[in-house]
């Protein structure tokens, strides 16, 4: 194993009880599955992206620590938001004091918030729809059709945007894997700000729903995927919870139980990070334990909740296991 950095010294050292303890046993458990050859899945729910993630996420992609990811239509367009317009953000670190006229003003100067992180509607939404509209309508008019993740991909690596970067483009986690091609899942896509787009544009006739593929289709992906990838095992490390997370675990219990499939392989590992903490009937609140009746993790499945702010703990991890 190659020698760890400071980051990594500091948070063995320190950080040995309750969540910090759980941190490190993740960290751990989380690279001995990479050891043995088994790949992971980093789910992304929040605005994790907005919270620049990608400063610590896209060198895990480049590395080869993250095989596949599954992110809510939020984080998939933020990422790119944030490559084009960082210059234009607006942090409000008062964000608690806010009145509703302060929020009202916001609106008008055309900042939608986020917490503390206001993204800038011109410059960041705006500026990349033309991009996304003349792919959606070249699809339609040549009776195509791709996921969601895929129009994006073709933007990226086109370098239409090249010119407009305001950040290292090595920190934008979504190039990262369009670099690396690796699959991304986007259950949902339409509940989010190119979604709306999306949607506005078929309603006006410059595109067809047709052009885009669904969520349904995603989950035939991941099952083909899963099924040709799981021979060492696949880990699941979920950041958050809802969609991002229920969506993509699901298809071990799919493939089995309305497959028919026999002795296919549960997830490997299973580690959340969420400040949703256990309560009833919440998918995000539930024990990892209560996956074992659903037929996605084992009795010894290593398993892993660190309750806490997942904007501190992923960058902890992830130094962890880059040897920072």
């Amino acid at each position: 194993m190659s020698k760890k950095g400071p980051v990594s010294d500091f948070i063995t050292h320190h950080y040995r009880h309750f969540n910090a303890a759980s941190l490190v046993d993740a960290a751990k458990s989380y690279e001995d599955q990479l050891n043995s050859g088994a790949k992971m899945m980093i789910t992304l729910a929040g605005a994790m992206s907005s919270a620049e993630l990608g400063l610590s996420l896209a060198e895990m992609i480049r590395q080869d620590k993250v095989h596949i990811i599954t992110c809510t239509g939020a984080n998939l367009e933020e990422d790119v938001f944030n490559l084009i317009a960082h210059d234009h953000y607006k942090r409000i670190p008062n964000y608690r004091d806010l009145s509703p006229q302060d929020e009202q003003e916001l609106l008008e100067n055309h900042f939608n918030r986020v917490t503390d992180t206001c993204i800038p509607e011109e410059e960041a939404m705006r500026r990349i729809e033309d991009h996304l509209v003349k792919r959606w309508v070249k699809a339609s008019e040549n009776g195509e059709r791709y996921l969601p993740h895929e129009y994006f991909y073709d933007m990226l690596l086109s370098g239409d945007l090249k010119e407009d970067y305001q950040i290292d483009p090595k920190d934008s986690w979504l190039l990262a894997a369009a670099e690396k091609n690796i699959p991304i899942i986007v259950p949902g896509w339409e509940d989010s700000t190119c979604g709306n787009f999306f949607a506005s544009h078929c309603i006006e006739g410059r595109t067809k729903p047709s052009a885009m593929k669904s969520g349904i289709e995603y989950m035939m992906f991941l099952s083909d995927w899963y099924l040709k990838n799981s021979e060492n095992g696949i880990g699941f490390f979920q950041i958050g919870g809802g969609i991002a997370g229920d969506f993509p675990i699901c298809v071990v219990p799919m493939i089995e139980q309305d497959l028919g499939k026999k002795d296919v392989p549960l997830w490997s590992y299973f580690c959340q990070i969420s400040d949703s903490t256990t309560s009833y009937g919440s998918y995000s609140g539930a024990v990892p334990n209560e996956k074992i009746t659903w037929g996605k993790l084992g009795i010894d499945t290593p398993k892993f909740i660190i309750e806490s702010d997942a904007t501190i703990v992923a960058p902890l991890i992830f130094a962890y296991l880059l040897d920072w």
